[in-house]
């Protein structure tokens, strides 16, 4: 997408307040030496770099972590990682980008190394400021939660912008918030004792997937989707993750989490307030904040009987993961909202790893046909899915006559997908595009505290029963749907699956 494009976008109806924000502009990655920075956080600065959207005379990028490296080693250490997918970009790109990165050594809880990162940021301030600007800076923990307090607190003591002419000082914090309700309320007090609210960005990458920022688009700019959006005529909701793979040598990692935490409590959960929060005042972040709080706070208390766990079958052949685990890499949970709108329909939240296929997708289906004329019901009902990856699209399946003499009805649908009908446009990754909104001052799209704690609410009696060894997954073969109680549990919450039809990715076609 060209920076014009951009530009409109800021300055319609995404616009806040601190979108003409300019100024000299220091992004300081924490953690840089990780698995995460190299792999998103710097391809992402990089791509936006690339788009003009940090500007060289401006910007200036500083790693951080305890590694004991140089400048250049950093740089050959994400070099290879920068371009991805997206190998059009010429060479020299890279090199110039890598230029404004530099990196910082020093321990995440003394004042020694973020002192020398404060004078090395404000060095840098006073070199790009041939004038008087203000002075902006964020600071991104590519880091585990463990350390969050302790850096924090140096960023408060030591490296806050100290501008006398404005600007901002803007921390942007990775899942996952804690591990239950109370220890998510300590993370966030100690955090909120060291920033306020506005200054703090809990990132969910899954908010800056394109198909997810068009959920908002979809449910309030069209006039057809309005009378339709509630219970009197949609009968179940499918939130849906599958990967295909295992956890590959994350199995530690994951068994401290399993995957309610790791996926449906944060993605899936974001996902499922889009589809079911009522229309906001206005697109103002804070107006579709109040929202989505609303109704998480309506949903009902989980039932043990709505509630489908399995592990893969070889989960625990990993040395990481202790013999005895627990833990579910694979879960079906049911949410039910008390509201007008969504009484008695079920939202089925799904999430697993090693299945038979890699998807994440919205699935919304709708109520048998009252009198059915044409005899139809055995081909399915009507769906809108929405799928958020891989292949981004939207279909809707629907009946209509078989072509030929007879007069005989099979399942299509209206298909809008991505790679087919915008040919040539590149959709932005999830983290170019917060991270943009971080600069700009745009909190949409990112978890506030209130958020965060309704949705601990709902999930933690849950797990905590499952830590307490009260729940046990059902173990199931990789490569597989997963447990059969699930689509049994699905069934008995009135998701009919359609036989005999699959949607395919229509063929790419040069159109041009």
């Amino acid at each position: 997408m060209g920076s014009s494009e951009w530009s409109h976008r800021s300055d319609s109806f995404w616009s806040n307040d601190n979108v003409a924000e300019t100024g000299c502009l220091s992004i300081i990655v924490l953690g840089a030496s990780g698995d995460l920075a190299k792999k998103k956080t710097f391809p992402a600065l990089f791509h936006l770099y690339c788009q003009g959207f940090l500007p060289p005379n401006e910007v200036h990028i500083f790693g951080y972590a305890r590694t004991k490296i140089s400048d250049d080693e950093l740089r050959n250490r994400i070099r290879g990682y920068l371009l991805g997918e997206r190998s059009s970009s010429p060479s020299e790109d890279v090199s110039e980008f890598l230029k404004l990165v530099k990196y910082v050594s020093g321990s995440y809880d003394s004042a020694e190394g973020f002192q020398l990162l404060d004078k090395e940021i404000a060095m840098h301030e006073i070199s790009k400021s041939s004038q008087e600007v203000s002075s902006r800076r964020l600071f991104y923990l590519a880091l585990p939660p463990s350390v969050y307090p302790s850096v924090c607190r140096m960023i408060r003591k030591y490296c806050m912008n100290e501008s006398d002419l404005g600007g901002w000082t803007r921390v942007v914090v990775e899942k996952p918030f804690g591990k239950d309700l109370d220890s998510a309320e300590l993370l966030s007090s100690q955090i909120g004792e060291l920033f306020d609210e506005p200054q703090i960005y809990r990132i969910d990458h899954y908010l800056g997937k394109e198909l997810v920022q068009n959920l908002l688009v979809l449910r309030f700019a069209n006039r057809f989707f309005l009378p339709l959006w509630n219970r009197d005529n949609i009968d179940n909701v499918q939130v849906v993750f599958r990967e295909d793979f295992g956890t590959e040598g994350r199995g530690g990692y994951f068994d401290e989490y399993g995957i309610i935490r790791d996926i449906i409590q944060n993605h899936l959960l974001q996902v499922f307030c889009l589809v079911a929060m009522e229309k906001p005042v206005s697109l103002k972040p804070e107006h579709i904040r109040d929202e989505k709080v609303k109704v998480l706070q309506s949903v009902l208390p989980i039932k043990d009987e709505e509630v489908v766990l399995g592990q893969y079958e070889g989960y625990r052949d990993d040395p990481t993961v202790p013999d005895y685990s627990n833990t579910p890499t694979f879960a079906t949970v049911i949410l039910r909202i008390h509201n007008e709108r969504w009484e008695g329909v079920p939202f089925i939240l799904k999430a697993g790893k090693a299945l038979n296929s890699r998807k994440a997708e919205i699935r919304v289906q709708f109520k048998d046909v009252p009198g059915d004329i044409f005899k139809c019901e055995k081909q399915g009902r009507n769906e809108f899915v929405i799928r958020l990856q891989p292949s981004e699209a939207m279909y809707m399946k629907l009946t209509v006559k078989q072509p030929g003499l007879e007069m005989s009805t099979v399942q299509s649908e209206l298909d809008l997908s991505y790679k087919q009908r915008y040919q040539g446009v590149t959709i932005p990754k999830a983290y170019e595009r917060l991270i943009l909104d971080t600069i700009r001052g745009d909190q949409q799209h990112f978890v506030r505290r209130d958020e965060l704690k309704a949705a601990w609410e709902i999930f933690t009696p849950l797990l905590h029963r499952i830590d307490n060894g009260e729940m046990k997954p059902t173990p199931y073969q990789q490569g597989s749907r997963g447990p059969t109680e699930a689509d049994e549990l699905s069934a008995k919450a009135s998701y009919v699956q359609t036989h005999g039809y699959i949607w395919a990715l229509p063929p790419y076609r040069n159109l041009l």
